[in-house]
């Protein structure tokens, strides 16, 4: 229990005990003034209404505010509740706009990549017709070369067969 609840247990207790034990002296009449007229009462039962009276309006204002408390709560856990699934709707659209943004990358990433690769593949090609083109000519001049001094060669020196 908390503190205050045990102390107010206590009061109410230790008012109950106190009445208990006046009780006769409580039910004695005597002369009441409510300032616009006179009545003979047991001035203490009459303070023991009025204090019973308080109990009771403090008890339905409590009653009152933990109600309205309780409504407020739900109403603010229902509008949580309705936040935290507009907050997922949003973020699942946000996932799936990163989905598809992401999709969209790869797929231009890849058209790219397959542009780059033709191209390097057109320029290996044209360098290797280059190549071969250099590599023939290379082959004939070289030829050439070699043939030309073989002519030199065979004036200079005349091949044998034709000497015997």
């Amino acid at each position: 229990m908390k503190i205050r609840t045990l102390l107010l247990v206590l009061f109410i207790l230790f008012i109950a005990g106190f009445v208990a034990l006046n009780f006769e002296q409580i039910l004695q009449p005597t002369a009441l003034n409510f300032g616009f007229t006179q009545v003979q009462a047991p001035m203490g039962l009459v303070l023991l209404g009025m204090l019973a009276l308080v109990l009771v309006v403090f008890l339905a204002a409590l009653v009152y505010y933990q109600t309205l408390h309780l409504m407020e709560v739900r109403r603010i856990t229902r509008e949580a509740a309705d936040q935290r699934v507009l907050a997922d709707k949003a973020e699942a659209s946000r996932f799936t706009e990163l989905r598809q943004y992401l999709q969209t990358e790869l797929q231009t990433t890849a058209a790219r990549e397959r542009e780059l690769s033709d191209q390097l593949h057109r320029k290996m090609d044209q360098v290797q017709a280059a190549l071969t083109q250099v590599v023939e000519q290379t082959g004939n001049g070289l030829n050439a070369s070699v043939g030309e001094l073989e002519d030199r060669l065979e004036r200079q020196f005349p091949p044998r067969s034709n000497l015997a």
